[in-house]
């Protein structure tokens, strides 16, 4: 107990970046988790309390089952902290991406629109790393394969996939529907909606598992980076504390749930029944836990997202509410540059404030 005392007194700073950064992976939880939940409360598969339950185990879950791929590409694929002279300009900057992302997270969910926590996180760190040190600060990066192992540094990927994201969801789940509605189609409707029910319990979490190992991985990277820059980590490893804090404060956070953002999910995309909602599910889980496993940072939002639309347009691409998603595109297209501008203003404000 007094070596923790020693250790808050003597890292101020550092304690104060490490703690906005759980509540930024908190309310990456809290916004983001009509991702997980929305089709099977819409669907009537479980009662909103029942599905927040669901979703927040799921979030914990890959803590226990995956690499830290993502988390070691947001912590030195982003910018070159390294640059900075000092350790209070590099906490600086940490703190002012994390509120400029955190300022986002909070208007987007009072608006109700599903954007991405992660781009958000992406778009602070740009804005921030700007204001700090200029273009010199920012990695470009590349994505590269070779021996087997794919290689994903800088925000160039980043960008590619906000394109690629959702069109893998959506390719995914039309895929899923079209093979689900082959197999099917000699089982009456009320058969059929049983069966999916129970199906989309298993996809449901499956896709929670994915929601939790990507997001939470970008928040560890975070904390990491701000443990190395303060001295505290001779290396850029995660360590276990961090990767358990961060799986918590999301699962936390998706069990609080940010109910305004689940009506938007799943009514006004398109209309989403057992069947559809296990078919979207299904395909983003898939392209989470593929996008994982090589350390691309995804948008979990944009998965599903797509993957509703998907879903939509192989029933009847009448169904699908465009003027509603392209609202929502609008939204993913604006969110790094707005972040990156709150970022920016909130490293002047700190700077200003000493």
């Amino acid at each position: 107990m007094d070596a923790f005392y020693a250790f808050l007194v003597s890292h101020p700073f550092v304690v104060v970046v490490v703690l906005v950064a759980l509540v930024f992976d908190f309310l990456n939880g809290f916004h983001d988790s009509a991702n997980s939940i929305a089709t099977i409360v819409v669907t009537k598969t479980l009662t909103p309390l029942q599905a927040i339950l669901l979703a927040g185990a799921a979030n914990f879950i890959g803590y226990f089952t995956f690499s830290h791929a993502i988390a070691k590409m947001v912590s030195k694929g982003i910018i070159h902290i390294d640059l900075l002279p000092n350790i209070e300009a590099k906490l600086t900057l940490l703190l002012a991406a994390l509120l400029g992302a955190i300022i986002w997270n909070l208007i987007t969910w009072w608006l109700g629109l599903p954007t991405s926590s992660s781009h958000a996180l992406v778009g602070g760190l740009v804005g921030a790393g700007l204001a700090a040190a200029g273009p010199s600060m920012v990695i470009l990066g590349s994505l590269t394969y070779s021996a087997g192992k794919l290689a994903v540094t800088g925000i160039l990927p980043v960008f590619l996939f906000i394109v690629l994201a959702p069109l893998m969801g959506m390719i995914g789940s039309s895929l899923f529907t079209v093979l689900t509605l082959n197999l099917f189609k000699n089982i009456s409707p009320t058969r059929a909606a049983s069966v999916f029910k129970k199906l989309q319990l298993v996809s449901a979490t499956w896709y929670s598992i994915g929601h939790g190992t990507n997001d939470a991985q970008k928040t560890m990277g975070i904390i990491t980076l701000a443990l190395f820059s303060g001295g505290l980590l001779s290396s850029m490893e995660i360590p276990g504390w961090v990767a358990f804090s961060c799986y918590l404060a999301i699962g936390l956070g998706t069990a609080f749930g940010g109910w305004r953002i689940v009506k938007t999910m799943g009514t006004r995309i398109t209309k989403i029944r057992a069947m559809e909602g296990f078919c979207a599910e299904s395909a983003a889980a898939l392209t989470l836990m593929g996008t994982a496993h090589f350390g691309i940072p995804v948008s979990t939002t944009h998965v599903i997202s797509g993957a509703i639309m998907g879903v939509g347009a192989v029933e009847n691409s009448g169904k699908v509410r465009w003027v509603a998603a392209r609202k929502i595109v609008w939204a993913w297209i604006i969110t790094i540059p707005v972040t990156a501008l709150f970022a920016a203003g909130s490293y002047w404000l700190l700077t200003v404030l000493g």
